[in-house]
């Protein structure tokens, strides 16, 4: 009877310890997980289609965070590089908005610290050499804008959706008709050039406001464009709703797991 009580015992301590670790092992997983959450990688909603057709509407986008970072010393085992040009970026929008919210927008890198640029009919110049990009939508007829398609040859001055800021401003960085990015800042458009309110309209992306690289797209749905302002929480719970509603016949199920590039 005492050697049955005694084998009792252990099988009871070692069914705790097994216990103990269990929820141990648990909650390293949930530590590395909200790791991976918070520093790795984000989602967001693509709400416009300036980024058409690299991006659309409706596009549910992971991105991710750690290689475009900033370099820091408590994370050695991260690789960090710099932004490149042609690199499609997440980032706060500059300058941030009237009540202090910062709007995540995504566009394509044009010009990097120390480059010169214009646009001619739509066509960017980068430092003297034309630019191939077979990704953007062309400048025609029907959708020439002559701000947008011969900038910075035109004044900002009354041009619709230009910042205040950006009008004042844009004349400092303008030297023989190109546009100088200036250091630890980025010159980025869409690639739905004629719908795409980006640095022409509101100036250079800091360095610091960069959030990451997106990735892939996890879920696409068809949805109206939205403008770049968040919703109120009533539209996004009739937003919601929506989709749940429209799950299967208003999702574009060739885009999940499309690659952004």
């Amino acid at each position: 009877m005492g050697q049955m009580g005694e084998r009792k015992t252990v099988a009871e301590k070692r069914a705790g310890e097994t216990r103990l670790e269990g929820l141990a092992s648990l909650c390293g997983v949930f530590a590395v997980a909200l790791f991976v959450m918070a520093f790795v990688f984000q989602n967001f909603v693509v709400p416009t289609s300036s980024m058409a057709s690299t991006l659309m509407v409706g596009d549910h986008v992971v991105a991710e965070r750690a290689e475009l970072a900033p370099a820091s010393d408590w994370a050695p085992f991260m690789r960090y590089r710099d932004v490149h040009r042609g690199d499609i970026v997440a980032f706060y929008k500059p300058p941030a908005e009237v009540d202090g919210e910062h709007i995540i927008l995504v566009k394509r890198v044009i010009g990097v610290p120390g480059d010169h640029l214009h646009l001619r009919k739509g066509i960017v110049y980068l430092n003297g050499v034309v630019q191939d990009e077979p990704r953007t939508v062309k400048t025609t007829s029907a959708n020439y804008a002559a701000y947008i398609d011969e900038f910075p040859l035109v004044p900002p001055a009354e041009v619709p959706n230009v910042t205040a800021e950006w009008s004042v401003e844009l004349h400092d960085f303008v030297h023989d008709g190109d546009l100088v990015v200036p250091a630890d800042k980025y010159f980025v458009m869409g690639d739905n050039r004629p719908n795409s309110l980006d640095s022409r309209f509101w100036g250079f992306v800091p360095r610091e406001n960069i959030v990451g690289r997106p990735l892939f797209v996890y879920w696409s749905f068809d949805m109206p464009e939205n403008g770049e302002l968040k919703q109120p929480l009533s539209e996004q719970a009739t937003s919601t709703m929506h989709e749940v509603v429209h799950f299967f016949d208003k999702t574009r199920w060739r885009r999940t797991f499309h690659r952004v590039e």
